[in-house]
């Protein structure tokens, strides 16, 4: 049974949040929605009530969830997600708990943007997706693409510029594809936001390739406002044609070299990440060979390795499992790969001089700051959010490089 969140009116609420940004926002939702409830958000120990908000993109996140479940079976036990709309059966094989819909939480939240901690904001352009990939089981729990309507965007922006976010994550399940079911296109959009007042950077979600290439042109060109930052999350899953095309991901991997070499020419500082899964049905020694060379032509900075897991209800579901041993062997190839290139970009970064400004605290002392290519910049001294200066960097942490300040630059916020 779904429920309204009127029933949690005026409780203390433990909530735990899993999966992408756009699951992410979501719970910034729910934690505004349940403040107008008059709700304390706490901690699980003082909880009267608790809101798991899951993921099932894979396996090993879905089995650490039903533990999870399981923990607080006999607790007031809420469930939102992913997980419900597709293996809702499962959730109950570990606990009895009451559903809250996403898009309950979207109907009761008002616009379409959230704010975390720091100066970092999320606008949530669209839900679901155009693809067919046999092997997700996201597309069935979200649906088919719904963009938001671009004044919904426009004005979210410009509420959370505002409001002193510097970094604006534009988030859905394929970025790209926004305004598809509108018969609009995402480089129109990122006009319009450049058009908005204030300073702001705009830092893109995963985009599918075969949506990018409907648009690549404009789209590249979009990429050279000051409010974008340089960084595309391309999601390749595999460099090899005959599992791209097992996969149906509708492109190969000659086009996302054609994409990547197009980002490139214009800006060569770009930074591109992307996505692989290891060990797909049938994927052959040959086959992963070619994978860990597209990796190394594309030169992928920020690579995320995912051992291909079954999901529930997918076509690749019949498709019989390589071992793990393989899958494992595998993805640790590519992950040594995707470290090497990792390193070998920032490295190209050293002695040099760049813009940054502050978006996030990790740790007492220092500030985490992004540079135009979304460098993640760390400065060893306590800095306000949205300060903007210019540091040399000076070491090279892969996930992170060590700046410091020009001397000179001021301490006030932007």
């Amino acid at each position: 049974m779904v429920i309204t969140l009127d029933n949690l009116q005026g409780k203390k609420v433990y909530i735990e949040s899993y999966g992408c940004t756009y699951n992410h926002a979501d719970t910034r939702r729910l934690e505004a929605i349940l403040e107008g409830l008059g709700c304390q958000l706490t901690g699980p120990d003082e909880a009267d009530a608790v809101i798991i908000n899951t993921c099932t993109v894979i396996g090993a996140t879905e089995r650490k969830i039903l533990r999870r479940l399981a923990a607080f079976a006999d607790r007031d036990l809420y469930v939102t997600g992913c997980m419900p709309l597709v293996q809702e059966e499962l959730i109950r094989s570990v606990c009895t708990p009451q559903i809250i819909h996403p898009d309950e939480i979207h109907r009761l939240s008002s616009g379409v943007g959230t704010r975390s901690p720091g100066a970092v904001g999320v606008v949530q352009v669209a839900s679901g997706c155009v693809g067919r990939c046999s092997y997700c089981v996201t597309r069935l729990a979200r649906g088919r693409l719904k963009s938001a309507p671009p004044d919904e965007i426009i004005n979210a922006v410009r509420n959370l510029a505002a409001s002193g976010a510097y970094e604006i994550q534009l988030t859905g399940q394929d970025v790209a594809a926004w305004g598809l079911d509108r018969g609009e296109s995402l480089p129109d959009l990122l006009r319009a936001i450049s058009e908005v007042p204030g300073r702001f950077a705009l830092r893109l979600g995963m985009m599918h390739p075969a949506s990018v290439l409907r648009i690549l042109d404009p789209l590249v060109d979009a990429y050279g406002s000051e409010k974008v930052f340089r960084f595309l999350h391309l999601p390749v899953q595999s460099g090899s044609d005959t599992v791209l095309e097992r996969m149906q991901r509708g492109y190969r991997a000659a086009d996302v070299l054609t994409i990547v070499d197009t980002f490139r020419e214009r800006y060569p500082d770009m930074m591109i990440s992307s996505d692989f899964i290891t060990g797909f049905p049938g994927e052959t020694e040959a086959e992963f060979q070619e994978t860990l060379e597209h990796l190394q032509r594309a030169a992928f900075v920020k690579v995320n390795i995912t051992r291909y897991s079954r999901r529930p209800g997918t076509p690749a579901a019949a498709l019989k499992d390589l071992p793990e041993r393989v899958r494992k062997v595998r993805s640790r190839a590519l992950l040594r790969e995707g470290d090497r290139i990792y390193d070998q970009y920032n490295e190209t970064w050293i002695g040099r001089e760049t813009p940054i400004v502050a978006t996030e605290k990790n740790a007492p002392g220092s500030t985490v700051c992004r540079n135009p290519c979304y460098l993640n910049v760390v400065i060893k001294e306590d800095l306000p959010f949205g300060f903007s200066g210019r540091a040399v960097i000076t070491e090279n942490h892969r996930h992170y490089v060590i700046g410091e300040l020009v001397p000179g630059d001021d301490r006030g916020e932007v």
